[in-house]
């Protein structure tokens, strides 16, 4: 079925028990450089790409197989009496497959700033060969995939190679073109600070199959972000526990990058994306009691993150309940076995918090898609407009701060109350602002007197703040903006409530 084989790898896992194997079968192998020195060595007969083009390989390997002579053998259409008649007259010899991998431009970027090495390790004939194989898949075979060597070699075997196996290794190859020049062209619209280029390529590398999507009737993947490095969900080490969900990576993204904002230990307890309870304190485990107490009624069947390793204490009051999934930097051995022993509950370790500065946030609509870059934007004493007669105290401040910080992972519209460093009231997703408030004091009307509330948006009317007023609540975090500023101050006056504007709004649809 194939008499000549191109190979030219950069990754040489191997390649060379699989060119043993056409040799064994009777297919002569041309190759380039460092691959065909290897499989020299090990007493693989090989024709050197120079021998077919008649030229040696130049500029230290950036030119060796860019040839007629390689290329027309690779392209020719086997059905076309011209094709064929062409290359007789010059002399060029059919290659029935071609097995190719490029050169590490993604590792060499993790590796070094150095543009030059950078450059150096942008391939050319590589992708060159593949789009031309895999263009001409009906009558070349074309092998990006170091995986897919055994098999291949046993469908050679058998003759049992079919259109749709030369149909699958064409799609992997074209995926893996435009994959390679998707991070090449990241490169270098990094290189030039470009946020939103013209054409905006995206490549991504699927880490698993899920059981299902949002729902059972629907099929997911997830995907890693090819950069991602250690300190995000992407790459967290499942320990222990039922394969995660769609809907649980959801949840469990949501609730580690709401723990990153705090340099305090904390802990964020997540439903549905939302968070039910959010704490700090001067421990980890006292930070997990008080999120998990802010609401436990909506924390059954919850996702808890903390921005600390997860000790024995943590792990004790957790065993009793109903938690889908924790994560956090490290999990303590003890604490680790304990855990174990729920057999379902899913176990996952970043190994460090890392906060992702300027990250570019995507987001699909039908035919299109969003980007945005999230600033990461910070929020001091010092950027804080009192606006009322009375000021805000220190304590206040700190409190109101804390609650504009968890605000800003809560659906919209939404407010946030809190007390010491403990939420006690989360008002998410609702349709009007008062309506957020509302909910809120509904679930915890016990908690919520003397305590401060955050809005991830202005106060269209008075309402929300007489209703805030109602339930105790002392100081108001807001961005402001409202055409009736003027009356929701007046409110915050005529019920001696401290009041701020940050001009941030907060929205998260």
């Amino acid at each position: 079925m194939i008499k000549t084989a191109l190979i030219s790898v950069s990754d040489k896992e191997g390649i060379v028990e699989f060119s043993k194997e056409l040799s064994r079968l009777g297919v002569k192998i041309i190759s380039t450089g460092n691959t065909a020195k290897l499989l020299e060595k090990n007493k693989i007969k090989v024709a050197h790409v120079s021998e077919i083009t008649g030229f040696p390989e130049m500029m230290d390997g950036r030119v060796k197989s860019l040839h007629p002579n390689i290329f027309a053998g690779i392209l020719a259409d086997r059905k076309s009496k011209k094709h064929l008649n062409e290359l007789k007259r010059q002399k060029i010899g059919l290659i029935g497959m071609v097995v190719v991998n490029f050169y590490p431009f993604e590792e060499t970027v993790r590796k070094t700033n150095k543009i030059k090495d950078v450059m150096e390790n942008i391939d050319i004939g590589g992708p060159s060969l593949a789009r031309a194989a895999a263009k001409n898949h009906q009558n070349v075979l074309v092998v990006t995939d170091p995986k897919d060597y055994n098999e291949i070699i046993e469908k050679i075997k058998n003759k049992k190679i079919s259109d749709k196996d030369r149909q699958d290794l064409a799609a992997k190859a074209f995926s893996l073109t435009a994959h390679y020049d998707s991070l090449i062209s990241w490169y270098f619209n990094g290189l030039g600070k470009n946020d939103y280029p013209q054409l905006l390529n995206l490549t991504f590398r699927k880490i698993q199959d899920l059981r299902y999507g949002e729902n059972p009737h629907q099929s997911a993947a997830f995907y890693r972000d090819i950069f991602a490095e250690q300190g995000f969900v992407s790459t967290a080490m499942q320990l222990h526990g039922k394969e995660l969900s769609y809907n649980n990576i959801l949840d469990v993204d949501a609730a580690f990058e709401l723990v990153k904002e705090f340099e305090k230990p904390s802990a964020a307890v997540i439903k549905h994306t939302n968070p039910s309870g959010v704490a700090s304190a001067e421990t980890i485990e006292e930070a997990y009691i008080k999120a998990h107490e802010a609401d436990p009624k909506s924390a059954f069947g919850c996702i808890v993150a903390l921005n600390r390793n997860c000790n024995l204490e943590i792990a004790r009051h957790m065993k009793p309940l109903f938690i889908e999934a924790v994560i956090c930097p490290k999990f303590e051995k003890d604490a680790l076995e304990l855990l174990k022993e729920k057999k379902n509950l899913r176990l996952l370790e970043t190994g460090v918090i890392k906060k992702l500065k300027n990250k570019f946030d995507l987001r699909k609509v039908t035919g299109g898609l969003l980007a945005q870059i999230d600033s990461c934007t910070e929020l001091n004493e010092k950027s804080l407009k009192a606006v009322t007669k009375r000021k805000p105290t220190k304590e206040e401040i700190k409190s109101l701060i804390f609650g504009w910080k968890v605000n800003k992972h809560v659906k919209s519209n939404s407010v946030v109350f809190v007390k010491n460093d403990v939420t006690v009231g989360i008002g998410a997703g609702q349709m009007s602002r008062v309506d957020a408030v509302n909910l809120a004091i509904m679930k915890n009307s016990d908690k919520i007197k003397n305590s401060v509330m955050s809005s991830d948006a202005f106060f269209p009317f008075r309402d929300g703040v007489d209703q805030a007023a109602k339930a105790g609540v002392t100081a108001i975090i807001q961005p402001g903006g409202s055409i009736r500023d003027e009356e929701v101050i007046q409110a915050a006056n005529d019920h001696n409530i401290a009041m701020v504007f940050t001009g941030i709004r907060l929205f998260k649809h």
